[in-house]
């Protein structure tokens, strides 16, 4: 029962935010993990498949800048920025240490430049670019990254830069870097980026600068498109990392190893585990009928059709879509007039018998009240 009651937190993840969730499909980890935290989920559903200390507050070095990135994107979104928005880089930008895309302090660059050598080099300059151009300073900008933290639920983050250079008080986890990542993932225009191997800037003075994916999986992993590696001295190897395979997404968060390439190899291992052992399943979409319909007295029809007023998509392991049944919850009958959409009870979703979710129930159709003479007669059905 404790397995079911797992399983139940994680499928109906399509109603909350992942940082919501506490129970993992999995106990434990399928492999050995070096890592000191990390955890694999199913990009859509925010199912999470297993976890390793996932909720323990850690520095993350540039995976930081996915919530730079994030910001960016949806302020393009919006359409408060464009990618053609031309970004004066400040002195104090173009000075940040750390892995930088060399850009020419007081030079102006397209913001889809900065944004390019942001996502894929780990530009700190281009991070700190950004960040001034869309908040007026790196503080302010750091606000409105701990305001969305705070939005999507985020409860073991807290940002003051927004490079992920080494700074006191700034921390992360596990699950809120996995958080982000779906938000991230929601924008194809990142995967423009994010997906390239090697580029190029060319400065306004015309000087180039070779830009490297620092993901080395977007390069030696099947489908892997994204998302952001990290590394100091405090934060140790971080990498976050997502591939899509199927119609299913999983991202794959390893923080704290101690070498590098021990990074990309277990993300590489969790990611194959999911790939080879979980499906996604469209299980019902809004609209459907569910195959019942509900009596009405004194209507113009003598019934109508039950359909669901919500889709429901669930991450399952192989050989479980067999095990899904359902059962339908409504009323011995309505009362003229029912209007289209009107609720009328629910549809629960069974795995081997065991409630996992809930979805509601409407009228398909509108019954409208009889005219008089067809009220007439069929009073006198009634009666009979």
């Amino acid at each position: 029962m404790a397995r079911c009651s797992r399983l139940l937190v994680c499928l109906l993840c399509v109603c909350l935010p992942l940082a919501a969730l506490a129970a993992p499909l999995e106990e434990g980890t399928p492999m050995t993990l070096t890592a000191p935290s990390a955890i694999l989920l199913e990009a859509d559903t925010g199912a999470v498949i297993f976890e390793k200390n996932a909720d323990e507050r850690r520095p993350v070095a540039s995976v930081t800048k996915l919530m730079t990135i994030l910001l960016t994107l949806e302020k393009l979104d919006e359409g408060s920025v464009t990618l053609e928005d031309k970004i004066t880089v400040s002195p104090a930008a173009a000075g940040q240490p750390g892995s930088q895309a060399f850009l020419d302090a007081y030079a102006v660059y397209p913001l889809k430049d900065i944004l390019k050598a942001t996502i894929i080099a780990s530009a700190n300059d281009g991070a700190a670019a950004l960040a001034e151009y869309l908040a007026g300073s790196e503080d302010g900008f750091a606000a409105q990254m701990n305001q969305k933290a705070e939005e999507l639920g985020l409860e073991n983050t807290h940002y003051v830069n927004c490079t992920g250079l080494p700074a006191d008080g700034q921390y992360t986890c596990a699950r809120d870097v996995a958080a982000i990542s779906r938000e991230v993932a929601k924008h194809p225009t990142y995967f423009t980026y994010s997906s390239t191997w090697l580029d190029s800037l060319t400065h306004p003075s015309g000087r180039v600068t070779d830009l490297t994916n620092t993901n080395r999986l977007v390069r030696f992993y099947k489908d892997c498109d994204g998302l952001k590696t990290g590394s100091t001295n405090e934060a140790k190897y971080c990498l976050s990392a997502t591939a899509e395979r199927n119609g299913m997404r999983l991202i794959a968060v390893v923080l704290g190893v101690p070498n590098s390439q021990t990074r990309f190899d277990e993300a590489r291992a969790m990611m194959d585990y999911g790939f080879a052992n979980y499906h996604r399943v469209q299980v019902a979409q809004k609209g459907d009928l569910v195959g019942a319909q509900v009596p009405v007295k004194l209507g113009a029809r003598d019934a109508v059709d039950a359909a669901l007023d919500s889709g429901l998509s669930l991450l399952l392991r192989n050989g479980q879509q067999s095990q899904l049944s359902f059962e339908t919850h409504l009323p011995e009958f309505l009362t003229a007039p029912v209007e289209a959409g009107e609720p009328l009870g629910t549809v629960r979703v069974l795995l081997a018998g065991q409630p996992i979710a809930e979805l509601p129930a409407v009228a398909a159709q509108s019954v409208r009240l009889p005219g008089l003479l067809e009220g007439f007669f069929r009073l006198l059905e009634n009666w009979r």
